[in-house]
This record gives structure tokens, sequence and C-alpha cells, in this order.
């Protein structure tokens, strides 16, 4: 069973912005980094939606602080950690 905070799976979904006519290269990027099961481009905001399953909230400030933030053209990204499920 998964839990929600303290161990087991945490998922999220990452709202990124960045630079103009970067949404399909970053999205890319982000679609190759472990834990990462999906990147999309989208119109508007965000630019680019991400789900993310990893091991624990850790994992998950490593992915998007080390990781997503520091691909180029990454401009803002916005965390929802999924409560249940």
């Amino acid at each position: 069973m998964d839990k929600v905070f303290g161990g087991g799976i945490t998922r999220a979904y990452i709202f990124i912005k960045v630079q103009p006519r970067k949404a399909r290269e970053v999205a890319g990027k982000i679609a190759e980094i472990a834990g990462v099961k999906a990147a999309h481009p989208c119109w508007g905001l965000p630019d680019v939606i991400a789900q993310a399953e990893v091991e624990n909230e850790a994992a998950l400030e490593n992915l998007v602080l080390g990781q997503i933030q520091a691909i180029e053209g990454v401009t803002e990204t916005d965390t929802h950690v999924v409560l249940e499920g």
C-alpha cells in the first residue's frame, strides 16, 4: 500500500514554466529523468506538465530542485504532491 508521507511512493505533478519556444525541448529532457513518468508540453500555462513517482519527499526535492530546475530554459516550477493513490 502506498503511504502519503514518511516512506513508500511519493507522487506529484510538476507545473513548469519555460522560456519561449522551449516547451517541447524541455519536456523531452524532463521525460528522460528517472522518476518522471510523463512530461507533456502544453498550450497556455504551465508550459510543461510532468508526472513524477519517486521513493520519498527527499527524492522529489532532488528531482525538482536538482534536476528539473537545472535544465536550460526552465524558469519556474510549481510542485503538487498527490495525497492519496
